[in-house]
């Protein structure tokens, strides 16, 4: 009931989404965490421009960090501009911090930004996921799965 509420919502708005995510990696665990953004960078993701494709998180110096992620300029901001790929701070409480270091010193996990999105109070949102790398084979067993559910699809459809 709560996703239903949450797509009626007029705040609620996916701004960018990693859809790659799920193909490179196994995601094992998926954390909302707050993101410090500028005044521009708010107004710029608002109109939409905005890509985490090619972003990672990480642990630095008991920090979480979103590195590499794009937020296109703001073009009415002529004095406050901000860098468009500078690093983020993530906002996460101290034990989740201590969880997600946990995962990426000790089990060699990675993490993954998934969706960013601003959520039903307004406040810009990001989605980690805790991940392991798929190797190539079990790829092609993801792709292999998602065209049998297709062909199935297909199928039942033709036949009703």
């Amino acid at each position: 009931m709560a996703k239903q509420k949450q797509k009626t919502d007029p705040n609620y708005k996916v701004i960018a989404e990693n859809r790659r995510a799920r193909f490179d990696y196994a995601i094992e665990e998926d954390i909302e965490c707050g993101i410090v953004l500028e005044g521009s960078e708010v107004k710029s993701l608002r109109a939409g421009g905005s890509n985490i494709a090619e972003s990672y998180a990480s642990v630095d110096d008991g920090e979480l960090w979103l590195i590499n992620s794009y937020i296109a300029p703001y073009e009415q901001a002529k004095v406050f501009k901000h860098e468009e790929r500078r690093r983020r701070k993530l906002l996460v409480s101290r034990k989740e911090l201590s969880n997600l270091w946990n995962a990426t010193q000790r089990k060699g996990m990675t993490l993954v930004p998934l969706v960013l999105y601003f959520n039903h109070k307004g406040r810009a949102k990001l989605k980690i996921g805790i991940a392991k790398g798929k190797k190539l084979h079990d790829k092609r067993e993801t792709q292999a799965k998602r065209d049998w559910s297709r062909q199935k699809q297909r199928l039942m459809k033709d036949h009703s």
